[in-house]
């Protein structure tokens, strides 16, 4: 058991070698190479959510055309139009995947590949701090699940949701926060932004959005009885499986950027207080 643990903490050090460079390099780029990587993203999440969930082809092929569509439309900034294909795609997966059960899934898995895409990029787009936004949300977001999986393993104690995560606890929660609120505070230092008490307060709640994005994503692959979303990653199962804190996190922080600095200013918006 020991020796199983052990393989599958390596091969998730592996993928996060390979991958954390990618994801870095793709944010420092910006531009195609930054809108590449998460539409790549986005269209494997929906494959492997409509495939999860059994919704069919018509839903899959439908989804993953919209997805592939937002991807070539989002460098232009067309926002409004990305928002109304997506929600149109996903009304007509919604119409596709009736009779198996799981048109709403369908539609939801639409929507929520469609977040994958839209909330980094939106963020990223913004030239003033749309790339210490980047740094900030990976900051936040890989520490959580650092600190959360090594202080849950190793204080343990009651568990916080059993029904759905059963390894998961109160502790390695709380040291995910902690983790979270080092690493955003350093991350926000490094962009120079001013207010590091509200940027803190910004940090734990973007965490607990992280945690929560992770909750929930367990609890679908639950009510659909798998274990990984696929297994496209080693050690650490799917793409769902490795981005479902990131885009409860990255969605967040793109609403409230857009709310206190609009779509012209969104990572500014979020920053700075």
């Amino acid at each position: 058991m020991t020796s199983r643990a052990g393989d599958g903490l390596a091969l998730r050090v592996i993928s996060a070698v390979v991958l954390v460079p990618l994801a870095l390099g793709a944010a420092y780029a910006g531009g195609w190479p930054f809108v590449g990587f998460w539409a790549i993203s986005a269209l494997g999440i929906g494959w492997e959510w409509i495939t999860m969930i059994g919704a069919g082809r018509p839903a899959l092929v439908t989804g993953l055309a919209a997805l592939a569509l937002a991807g070539l439309l989002a460098p232009s900034n067309q926002v409004a139009v990305c928002g109304v294909l997506l929600c149109g795609a996903a009304a007509v997966a919604l119409f596709a995947a009736q009779g198996r059960g799981t048109s709403g899934w369908a539609a939801a898995g639409v929507i929520y590949a469609g977040a994958v895409l839209m909330a980094p990029i939106v963020l990223r787009a913004d030239t003033s701090y749309g790339f210490e936004a980047i740094l900030f949300l990976f900051a936040i977001v890989w520490s959580t699940d650092i600190f959360g999986y090594f202080v849950g393993r190793w204080v343990g104690g009651p568990k916080l949701w059993p029904a759905v995560s059963p390894k998961k606890t109160w502790s390695g929660a709380l040291g995910g926060a902690l983790g979270a609120l080092i690493a955003g505070s350093a991350a926000a230092r490094y962009a120079d932004v001013p207010n590091l008490l509200a940027v803190a307060a910004l940090t734990l709640l973007l965490s607990a959005a992280s945690q929560a994005g992770d909750l929930v994503e367990s609890a679908v692959k639950r009510r659909f009885g798998v274990k990984d979303a696929s297994h496209v990653i080693p050690g650490h199962g799917g793409l769902m499986d490795r981005l479902d804190g990131f885009v409860a996190a990255a969605v967040l922080a793109a609403m409230i950027g857009i709310t206190r600095g609009g779509l012209a200013a969104p990572a500014r918006g979020l920053l700075i207080w």
